[in-house]
């Protein structure tokens, strides 16, 4: 397998321009986040952050004001509201598991949408395990949850709610406040958790606007360092610890904070955050553009998910029809353009994205999704040369393979 590997890579010689736009599975993490960060790693903040000496109590001073800038950048009202984690994943399964928990006398309903991130959606699979009734809101066909299918299955016995502010996929952007009031108004003892993994800094994002009891948020998705996030749980909302282990700074999660990741994380949202509006416009009139060329060069192409400012301002998903969408990953990645295809957390699993599918498409549409993300490091130039290779891939996968013949 090593030695294929080579092979692939080695196959890639020669390639002029790169355009990484495979931002839904990981980022490049640019210099001046690397280089806030290294100082942490051997000359400042190194210590345990609960033990009484210099190193700790630098630790602890950051780590401190890391959560009290992250609360600030998303509302919340204080900044022992933030738990770091070390990712979404993480985030997401303390927010359910958790919460379940601390509740596990109160009902045995959880409601989500059919269309939730694979970590929600493992989480609750397991939890029906335990007796735990999982109902799916579904969702029309530009992916927005069906909220008066959502005040219908609200009731007394629904212990949490789950709804993602801006879905991974497809970049719709659910109508958040109006299913926290719904749920509220059934349920006034529910707790409503969302991933906003996608919503922070690509949307406007304020917790306690939105009423949500917990939100997950991730460092990758901002262009941060991976194997870092945070959950907002709102004061006074009691959930349970998953884990067990050495206490740090933090009561809901174990084990020593890993400073320098949360600096990076806390640098990569300031960086975001510092001229919010130019950063969001930027990457909409490149992403604008990208689609605007896809759609103007080549036919048989269908766009998944809303459009305008009800799509997350990055976020482009397109299906190519008679053009299986791993192989066009390939093709792509051989003239330096890096995407991915179908749903980014089960593309190795011979299955069409439960996303794509929950929206209507057919198995053939689904197979052939590309899924794009722009960020602030790209260019005009980058588009261009992506818009230049992008039909000659398509192309060529279509005259090679032609009609998938699957439907």
């Amino acid at each position: 397998m090593v030695e294929n590997v080579k092979e692939l890579i080695k196959a890639h010689e020669g390639i002029k321009h790169e355009v990484y736009l495979d931002n839904e599975n990981s980022t490049m993490v640019p210099n001046e986040i690397i280089e806030k960060m290294l100082p942490y790693y051997n000359k400042r903040s190194y210590g345990n952050p609960t033990l009484t000496h210099k190193p700790g109590w630098e630790a602890f001073e950051t780590i401190m004001e890391s959560a009290q800038k992250i609360s600030e950048f998303i509302g919340a009202k204080i900044l022992e509201e933030i738990t770091f984690t070390p990712g979404a994943t993480e985030a997401n399964n303390l927010a359910l598991l958790g919460s379940i928990l601390s509740k596990k006398n109160s009902g045995k309903k959880i409601v989500i949408s059919e269309i939730e991130p694979i970590s929600i959606i493992r989480v609750t699979e397991m939890l029906e395990k335990f007796g735990f009734s999982i109902i799916k809101i579904h969702v029309d066909d530009k992916g927005f949850v069906n909220l008066e299918e959502l005040q219908e299955q609200t009731d007394k016995d629904v212990v949490l709610v789950s709804l993602s502010a801006v879905n991974n996929e497809i970049g719709t952007i659910q109508p958040l406040k109006d299913a926290v009031r719904i749920a509220k108004e059934k349920n006034p003892n529910v707790i409503f958790h969302t991933d906003a993994s996608d919503a922070y800094g690509r949307i406007g994002l304020n917790v306690r606007d939105l009423n949500v009891d917990m939100a997950t948020i991730n460092s990758y998705k901002i262009l941060g360092p991976r194997g870092i996030g945070a959950l907002y749980t709102k004061e006074g909302l009691e959930i349970d610890r998953i884990l067990e282990g050495q206490i740090g700074t933090q009561r809901l999660w174990p084990g020593i904070e890993n400073t320098p990741l949360i600096v990076g994380f806390t640098k990569a949202s300031e960086t975001v955050f510092q001229d919010f509006e130019k950063n969001i416009n930027h990457v909409k009139v490149l992403r604008d553009k990208l689609m605007d060329g896809i759609f103007g060069n080549l036919s048989e192409v269908i766009l998944n998910g809303p459009k305008n400012e009800k799509r997350a301002p990055d976020n482009l998903n397109i299906s190519f029809l008679r053009c299986e969408g791993e192989a066009l990953t390939i093709e792509l990645s051989l003239r330096g353009v890096y995407v991915s295809s179908g749903s980014a957390c089960s593309r190795r699993l011979l299955q069409p994205s439960h996303v794509l599918v929950a929206i209507g498409r057919k198995f053939s549409e689904a197979h052939g999704s590309i899924l794009m993300k722009i960020s602030r490091l790209h260019t005009k130039e980058d588009i261009n040369y992506v818009l230049d290779e992008l039909p000659k891939a398509v192309n060529r996968i279509r005259g090679i393979v032609g009609s998938t013949g699957i439907d």
